[in-house]
């Protein structure tokens, strides 16, 4: 048998009324609850319970697409956040992202800058965001202990991981101690892992009419003590070895000593990665670091690492390094020096 036709007749509304257009700021506001929503979920959905035997085969692909999607959603919660901030103060955030900040401290500097948007609407000239954000980092800056450079310790102890310029830095602060304030500096050094480390030193040591001693062991670096106790100030350098591997750093506890006489520096690149940097200094971090030196400034463009690790370790930083004369190429570090440095009103 056919099928019965049914005839479907369609009306249109003579006075329609008019469609409502959704409200764009409404819509921008939205989107992060959004956003904090579809991430909320995922995060429930990766915290399942592991799947069986029979089907972990497939469990790695899972969790490799959840990434993904946790990564788009990172990307969409920086745009969406652009779009919530009048167009000056969006370019503000993306030159702090650009630097390299790291998300909370640039959500710091953003939050003041908005109160200073709200606050003077006469005055909201890029000019006037630009010296907001100069201000706004610079005192984010202020909490850190920056002080004058001068050695106040007989014992100057430089630690990092290699190649950072650890050997080159030491002989830029021995020189300016010899040259500046007329100070008569000894070496050790128990980096002994390295063919020319040694011979470098050495270099150096001849140049300033400078003792040098090698140490091994505790009880060598005991010996070189004593051997340099005529001396105003004694520079140790230290191997550059993989610290992710806690026995060195261990190591390094075992042969020098840490007290009342001594100061400590942890040395980072300006280029290194602020990852690497992060879990370098919570390696060193059981050591009494007293200040930080970064050095490659001239080698890179971005400083906003450097504002992240001297935020996280509360430390501030004595030196910034930039090339390699010696002893010429090194500068007393300082927070007004490192917001022109981010924000281009400073090359070297």
């Amino acid at each position: 048998m056919r099928k019965k036709k049914i005839e479907v007749l369609a009306g249109v509304d003579p006075d329609p009324l008019p469609l409502r257009q959704p409200d764009a700021a409404a819509s921008l506001t939205r989107q992060p609850d959004a956003a904090a929503s579809l991430t909320r979920q995922l995060s429930a959905a990766a915290s399942f319970a592991p799947l069986p035997a029979a089907e972990r085969e497939e469990d790695g692909s899972l969790a490799r697409e959840i990434e993904e999607v946790k990564a788009l959603i990172r990307q969409f919660n920086a745009r969406s956040s652009s779009l919530l901030y009048p167009p000056p103060l969006a370019e503000a955030e993306r030159r702090l992202v650009r630097q390299g900040m790291a998300d909370v401290y640039v959500r710091q500097v953003m939050d003041r800058l908005l109160e200073r948007w709200y606050a003077d609407k006469d005055g909201r000239s890029p000019a006037a965001v630009s010296a907001w954000t100069k201000e706004a980092v610079r005192d984010l800056l202020s909490t850190l202990p920056f002080v004058k450079t001068a050695e106040q310790k007989k014992y100057m102890i430089l630690l990092g991981p290699t190649g950072v310029g650890k050997t080159t830095t030491l002989a830029k602060m021995a020189g300016r101690a010899v040259l500046e304030q007329g100070k008569k500096v000894g070496f050790i050094t128990a980096d002994t892992y390295r063919i020319a480390a040694i011979d470098q030193l050495k270099t150096y040591a001849d140049i300033l009419h400078a003792p040098l001693e090698v140490c091994y062991n505790a009880d060598d670096f005991r010996t070189a003590k004593r051997k340099l106790a005529g001396c105003d100030l004694v520079f140790v350098d230290t191997a550059g070895r993989n610290f992710r591997n806690p026995q060195y750093v261990d190591e390094l506890q075992q042969t020098l000593e840490f007290d009342s006489e001594t100061e400590t520096f942890l040395v980072f690149a300006a280029t290194g990665k602020y990852d690497d940097m992060k879990t370098i200094y919570n390696h060193f971090s059981h050591l009494p670091i007293d200040r930080l030196i970064v050095t490659k400034l001239d080698e890179t463009d971005s400083f906003g690492t450097i504002v992240n690790v001297l935020l996280d370790s509360r430390l501030a930083a004595a030196y910034f390094t930039n090339g390699q004369n010696v002893p010429d190429d090194m500068v007393e570090a300082s927070a007004d020096r490192l917001v022109h440095l981010l924000f281009g009103a400073e090359r070297w």
